[in-house]
């Protein structure tokens, strides 16, 4: 399940990168959210409304959404600007972000190891960063600013991990349907049939992987099944490849290479403190 939700993820991926060529960031998510309502639709009304009209603690609830829609934003605006593979690249290392904000924020004990093992994984961000810069500044600190904000969003869904995957996934997609609305009166480009066709497979793609991500997390302890997350490079640069000529450079390779193994380095210490 968790392979076939970072395979969902990259398809949509390059699905949003091949139409923030054409399209605005704020179009492609609102045609994608719509779509993802209507999938969402069958589990809303199963749910019933009582979940949704009364959400539990309202505030984080709206802080994960402001984050969820701003990292989303941030990763069709950056891969727009730059190649699939180095925009994937930064997300790779939210696990390193996760560790240290988790340790800053929520006061949980870092381990000498887990230290060592995060910084490992900045020195690989640091390799990709320097592999980044050659699209340009802008690219990078908007990649860095989705990663940061993600890392928010991820420790906003563990505080909120009590709340239902589908209430959960409503809120995210109305709030970026919402945001998406307010910034499209300037952002219009009347698309053709193919692209809506495509732009709806966006938002498809898009609740496919977050409900196989919950279905793989409901049959295995996130330590065993997380790791998998890593395949999403190789099929970054593949896709990037195949549809955008576009080859990794060494730098880049390298970073990503010492990212994965500081991310797989945090994920043994889980499963051993968990043994």
């Amino acid at each position: 399940m968790m392979s076939a939700a970072v395979l969902a993820f990259s398809l949509n991926d390059v699905l949003g990168k091949w139409l923030v060529a054409t399209y605005s960031v704020a179009q492609v998510l609102v045609l994608r959210s719509i779509a993802a309502l209507v999938v969402l639709a069958p589990f809303i009304w199963r749910e019933g409304a009582a979940h949704l009209l009364r959400p539990r603690r309202p505030w984080l609830q709206a802080g994960r959404v402001a984050a969820g829609t701003i990292e989303v934003a941030c990763f069709y605006w950056a891969v727009g600007m730059m190649p699939l593979a180095d925009t994937m690249a930064f997300w790779m290392a939210t696990p390193i972000f996760v560790a240290v904000a988790s340790a800053v924020i929520l006061k949980e004990r870092l381990e000498a190891a887990r230290f060592v093992a995060v910084l490992v994984g900045f020195a690989g961000v640091v390799l990709a960063l320097g592999a980044g810069l050659d699209s340009g500044w802008l690219p990078t600190v908007v990649a860095l600013v989705g990663v940061c904000v993600y890392t928010a969003y991820l420790l906003c869904t563990r505080a909120l991990r009590a709340t239902s995957a589908t209430v959960l996934a409503t809120y995210q997609m109305t709030g970026a349907l919402l945001f998406g609305l307010v910034m499209l009166p300037w952002a219009w480009v009347p698309p053709t049939l193919a692209d809506v066709a495509l732009l709806m497979a966006l938002g498809v793609t898009g609740v496919i992987a977050h409900l196989a991500v919950t279905k793989s997390l409901a049959l295995a302890p996130a330590p065993v099944v997380v790791p998998w997350q890593y395949a999403m490079i190789l099929w970054g640069i593949l896709f990037g490849w195949l549809f955008f000529h576009e080859v990794p450079e060494t730098a880049m390779l390298a970073g990503v290479a010492v990212i994965v193994a500081a991310g797989l380095w945090l994920t043994r210490l889980e499963l051993r403190t968990g043994r």
